[in-house]
């Protein structure tokens, strides 16, 4: 059975010194009985990987590209992530989902392009409050999964589920 695994989405939160509060913080309250994890805006990677270097807490990002490369402004790929040390990358998110317009088969795309790295996929699924109205929440997350299971192949069971 896998460990328990808590991972703390900061959102667009932060900032320098707030940041280092909080890292200390859960520094602190070390040793967990689980698998801890913080997943931080981009431009923080930096500092956050070296607050927790050599430490068994985690890091990651709070999204990552499909593509490895390219033309594409303000993407990051899970090769970059990699480099900075990420564990883990958020894929799927509600918000993504409803404010960038991701679909499902981008979804799937991500999560396959963050597990090419040897990064975690933490892929997010959930109904809005409107499909959970209608009576489809379960459809619907069976839909989201179904779409990245068949993109992973063999390799689904290397990615950790967030219900929303």
């Amino acid at each position: 059975m896998r460990k328990k695994l808590v991972v703390g989405n900061w959102k667009m939160h932060g900032s320098h010194s707030a940041n280092a509060e909080l890292l200390a913080g859960i520094l602190a309250a070390r040793p967990f009985a689980c698998e801890v994890g913080v997943c931080v805006p981009f431009p923080y990677l930096g500092e956050v990987a070296a607050a927790l270097a050599g430490s068994d807490v985690r890091w990651g990002a709070q999204d990552c590209s499909q593509h490895d490369q390219g033309a594409y402004t303000g993407e990051v790929s899970a090769a970059m992530l990699a480099e900075f040390g990420c564990r883990y990358a958020i894929v799927g998110h509600s918000e993504r989902r409803a404010l960038h317009g991701e679909t499902d088969a981008v979804v799937a795309e991500k999560a396959k392009a963050v597990l090419a790295r040897g990064l975690t996929p933490i892929v997010c699924v959930g109904e809005t409050l409107g499909q959970r109205e209608q009576g489809t929440a379960q459809a619907t997350v069976k839909r989201q999964l179904s779409a990245v299971i068949h993109a992973l192949g063999h390799c689904a069971g290397e990615m950790v589920v967030a219900y929303e």
